[in-house]
């Protein structure tokens, strides 16, 4: 056996560099237990076989950890040329190894006792949190004492990574004469071993799949306390490496005189019974205001008639506003603001090192009244972190690609067409127990801004820009969907909900600007009841989550940076958006510009479309700088102190 060993590991360095990059994975899930261990009752009710589940999560973020660090340790040992099995050089790789997975292994280690007082993982943000300590080592040096059965752990782990290392003892055999055979094989090699460095940091391969992140861990837990335990430390430092990082603004002294200018938590005072109404949610990739023609009568001097024919069909019988924002330029900043109203500031909340905070959804808080809830995405499960923000946020159900289980229906690039998975939809929710509270999160209306063959000559450029056609189409897909559900028996009973994930390719100059391009249709339609009319009011996608549990006269508090659109008693709504590195705030005719500092600029948007003319030297009013700062400093301190629900 030893002799096997020597032959298969020692002898070949590319079996050599896999066995000790092994090891060391072995190490991190060692230290997950020991997390686990030391912690255990911060994740109550747990099950031998859940924590097998949030191990095998962890394996994932540990791989995209453990190639960061091992880059230059990869890049060594994968190199052609032959000088790499040279002692000297096989000594310093070792050290090199040793050396870096130390760190991680001690970062890891510090977090098991430390998760105690953050209740997360060490994100980046801990270096500038402590940049002013000067008693740091003391602090550091005082914890290895106090917790000395730890210390003694990382101690035995770090002597295992050292005493169980193996480096390759010889060189490689080679045939006279075929020198070149040496350099094909291994440089194929460099070029699969740089494939799965890639893959591995990713969390995959494919234009579809993004770099894998703090949220991801998401999709394996029960709570979210237990992501915890799928992440480890290193790719939470990793992950939050250089990003803008959350820091207290301190506008306001106390918290009393914070809340009296702003208070996130929602109160509800319902009018009446609740009503046991199904929600349905479509959020439209790339649904911008300027392609519903509806909403733009006077564009083109009133010959404008837009792309979406069946969406202005649905807004003549439906509730919408005037002025309608989305709260986000990506998708993954869509889902937060849609579903639980909670905006994108500084950066994605998904993306964030609070990405594992407990967060109010609208499916968490109608799961409290019974409700089935599912969530629905034609892309490969797990593209783009939906499924882990969908578990997150409440949902019971997840439906993707996966699923739907017919790849015949794939676009070749993003997900399934829409009209394929417009029917799997409404038929699925055909099999679900009413009240049921479902989203789909659509997907064709994306570049590379293609349409079914079938539907090529149908659906065209129209107008010169080449999302058109796939909004044509995702629109007729629509229309199809409400044909299907129209003759279903739950269909009267559903309050359905339309809105954009975000703009895209805008051409008219009013779409263009600082306001025109956060500008998405935001639709109530109630097919049983008398939703109707455009109110002339500012609206922005987290306000729909407060709309809804208003509508149903849901009468449990929590956690909104929206506002119940029917509510009458407010004087007059606002929305808050960033677009980096400025946070516009929009009340009455204004929009207001601020750095964080000061107001920058306020336009009247209303009816200077074009935001020509900058009037902060003429608009003064203080009471809106003092709302913005509350907003800003409510969401961040709530984001840092994970208070984004109702405890």
């Amino acid at each position: 056996m030893k002799n096997l060993f020597n032959r298969y590991i020692k002898n070949n360095i590319y079996a050599a560099a896999a066995y000790n990059f092994i090891l060391v994975m072995l190490l991190f899930m060692l230290c997950r237990i020991a997390f686990y261990l030391f912690n255990v009752p911060y994740f109550q009710g747990m099950t031998l076989s859940h924590f097998l589940v949030l191990c095998k999560g962890g394996i994932q973020f540990d791989l995209s950890a453990l190639i960061y660090t091992n880059l230059l340790y990869i890049l060594l040992m994968a190199i052609p040329f032959q000088f790499r099995y040279k002692k000297g050089y096989q000594q310093t790789a070792k050290w090199i190894f040793i050396v870096t997975n130390s760190i991680v292994i001690i970062a890891n280690c510090i977090d098991i006792v430390y998760f105690r007082y953050i209740n997360k993982r060490t994100t980046f943000s801990v270096f500038t949190e402590f940049s002013n300590e000067n008693n740091l080592w003391k602090i550091l040096g005082d914890g290895f004492v106090q917790y000395w059965y730890v210390s003694l752990f990382g101690l035995l782990i770090l002597f295992g990574l050292y005493k169980l290392y193996y480096k390759p003892q010889r060189k490689e055999e080679q045939l006279p004469g075929k020198i070149y055979f040496y350099y094909i094989r291994n440089v194929i090699a460099l070029v699969v071993i740089g494939l799965f460095a890639v893959s591995g940091i990713r969390g995959g391969l494919g234009h579809y799949v993004r770099p894998i992140t703090l949220s991801n861990a998401n999709k394996y837990v029960d709570r979210p306390s237990e992501a915890f335990i799928v992440l480890n430390t290193p790719f939470c430092i990793y992950r939050t490496l250089g990003r803008d990082q959350y820091v207290d603004p301190h506008y306001f002294k106390s918290e009393k005189e914070l809340k009296a200018v702003y208070d996130p938590i929602i109160y509800p005072h319902p009018a009446g019974e609740f009503k046991k109404l199904n929600v349905v949610v479509f959020i439209i990739e790339s649904l911008s205001k300027e392609y519903v023609g509806e909403l733009n009568k006077g564009l083109d001097g009133g010959k404008y008639k837009g792309h979406t024919p069946f969406v202005d069909s649905i807004i003549r019988n439906s509730l919408t506003f005037e002025y309608t924002f989305a709260n986000g330029h990506r998708s993954i900043e869509a889902m937060p603001s849609v579903l639980s109203s909670v905006p994108s500031f500084i950066e994605p909340f998904i993306l964030t090192g609070y990405s594992s905070n407990k967060i109010s959804g609208i499916a968490g808080e109608l799961d409290k009244k019974g409700y089935y809830t599912a969530f629905f995405h034609g892309a490969p499960n797990g593209s783009m972190g939906f499924d882990a923000f969908a578990h997150l946020s409440g949902f019971k159900s997840y439906y993707g690609m996966t699923e739907y289980n017919n790849d015949a229906d794939f676009d070749g690039t993003w997900a399934i067409w829409d009209e394929p998975f417009f029917q799997f939809y409404a038929k699925k929710m055909n099999t679900f127990k009413e009240p049921f509270m479902t989203t789909l999160f659509s997907a064709s209306s994306h570049h590379p801004f293609v349409v079914p063959k079938k539907y090529e000559n149908r659906f065209k450029e129209n107008g010169g820009l080449p999302i058109y056609k796939c909004v044509e189409y995702t629109d007729y897909s629509l229309q199809k969907f409400f044909e299907t559900a129209s003759k279903m028996p739950w269909y009267k009973n559903t309050l359905f909900v339309i809105t954009g994930d975000h703009t895209n390719q805008m051409k008219h100059p009013e779409y263009l600007t600082d306001a025109g391009r956060y500008k998405v249709p935001i639709i109530f339609y109630y097919p049983g009841g008398n939703l109707k009319g455009r109110l002339k009011k500012v609206a922005q996608q987290v306000d729909i989550m407060p709309t809804i549990l208003g509508y149903l006269n849901y009468d449990n508090p929590y956690v909104a940076f929206g506002h119940d659109l029917l509510d009458s008693t407010r004087e007059e709504n606002m929305a808050m958006l960033y677009d980096k590195p400025v946070f516009q705030y929009f009340k009455g005719q204004y929009m207001y510009q601020y750095d964080g500092q000061r107001i920058i600029a306020v336009y009247d948007y209303i009816h200077d479309i074009l935001l020509k003319k900058n009037l902060k030297n003429t608009v003064k009013d203080p009471r809106a700088e003092n709302e913005m700062k509350a907003y800003i400093q409510q969401y961040i301190t709530r984001m840092k102190k994970n208070s984004l629900t109702i405890n």
